[in-house]
């Protein structure tokens, strides 16, 4: 069986950290910050560099410094491009560290919000709101995130309940999350059919995964998701670790397996409904951040989850600043993108986990 290795021996066989280094988050927080940059800088209206620099400093608590950015310029950047800059950044460091939490957790390395059906349950939930006006409330308590867990907690329970006892298996948990993302795909597009018209593009537009803004409104929902559930799958990061070597070996360490195992998918799947709410249906993120963070520094947690959540923001943000760029004036979906680069890295790990269950 293809499982991910217990955490002593990987880091023996290949000298990878089994600590977050501070060469590492300093390595990742520069490209998160680089990525931003170019995010903002770049568009219809292309904004320099160094007066957007100049810009953001300016609003610093007690710094004034002397901005050339015009009155529109100013607009464009604070009023547009960051509140979708920042939705991009908090919607792939969710997504990547639920993912990361839920190879963990099943101790398989294809796991994942989207291939788990996790996603597709909190679109359904999402489009019930979407479609029937439940769209409202007061920053997090806003009833959307709200139904979309409802959605994202069933099918991460049916994906779980078909492949118990065989959770180290990639090939029976994979086909359960897919009968689930199956089961309400279907369950959506029935919904979708009884909305009325005016209702339906939005929708529709909506499932193809997308990062438009109307202003922080949707960075005000999903922000307190990720400080929370963020936070509890961060210092749950140990005990995935721990989960790894077997549930007895986990008790006689003082862990409860039962206990860490429940905190971590709630977090995960309540962290994937707020990020899927604001944005749609985004692919592969989940898969392809932890798998790459993995490769390149360690396969302790202690390293994925904050890695995860760092990789995730910039990944996110650089590919919908490509979403914005490569067909400007026209926009293409953000979920199209990500898919386009996570379905032959997930051909590449099946493959990989077909070779070494063979071997």
């Amino acid at each position: 069986m293809a499982t991910l290795p217990a955490p002593d021996s990987a880091e023996r066989a290949t000298g990878r950290a089994f600590r977050l280094s501070p060469l590492a988050a300093v390595g990742a927080a520069v490209a998160l910050a680089a990525v931003a940059l170019l995010s903002a800088t770049t568009g219809a209206a292309a904004l320099p560099f160094g007066d957007v620099l100049a810009s953001l400093v300016d609003r610093l608590p007690l710094v004034h410094v002397d901005t050339p950015l015009s009155s529109r310029q100013e607009g464009i950047l604070f009023q547009i491009r960051l509140p979708r800059l920042v939705l991009g950044m908090l919607v792939g460091g969710s997504l990547a560290m639920a993912g990361a939490a839920y190879q963990g957790v099943f101790r398989n390395p294809l796991a994942d919000p989207y291939l788990l059906g996790v996603s597709a349950g909190a679109g359904f939930g999402a489009v019930l709101a979407l479609g029937f006006g439940l769209d409202v409330g007061w920053g997090p308590f806003d009833a959307l995130p709200a139904a979309a867990f409802l959605g994202a907690l069933v099918a991460v329970s049916a994906s779980a309940a078909i492949a118990r006892g065989a959770w180290r298996s990639p090939a029976t948990l994979l086909l359960g999350g897919i009968a689930m993302a199956a089961f309400f795909s279907a369950a959506q597009t029935y919904a979708i059919g009884q909305l009325p018209e005016t209702r339906t593009r939005e929708v529709l537009s909506w499932l193809f995964g997308q990062l438009s803004t109307s202003g922080w409104r949707q960075v005000w929902i999903l922000g307190p998701y990720v400080v929370v559930c963020g936070g509890i799958l961060l210092l749950h990061r140990r005990h995935l670790d721990v989960l790894r070597v077997g549930d007895d070996e986990a008790r006689s360490l003082g862990l409860n397996p039962r206990r860490a195992r429940l905190a971590v998918i709630v977090s995960a799947s309540l962290l994937t409904a707020a990020a899927v709410s604001v944005s749609g249906l985004i692919a592969f993120v989940g898969l392809v951040v932890p798998h790459v963070v993995r490769l390149l520094v360690s396969h302790s947690y202690r390293v994925i989850v904050p890695l995860s959540a760092l990789g995730g923001a910039a990944f996110l943000a650089l590919v919908d600043t490509g979403a914005r760029t490569l067909t400007a004036p026209a926009e293409l979906p953000v979920g199209v993108i990500t898919a386009f680069v996570g379905a032959p890295f997930f051909a590449l790990v099946l493959w990989r986990s077909a070779r070494k269950a063979g071997t």
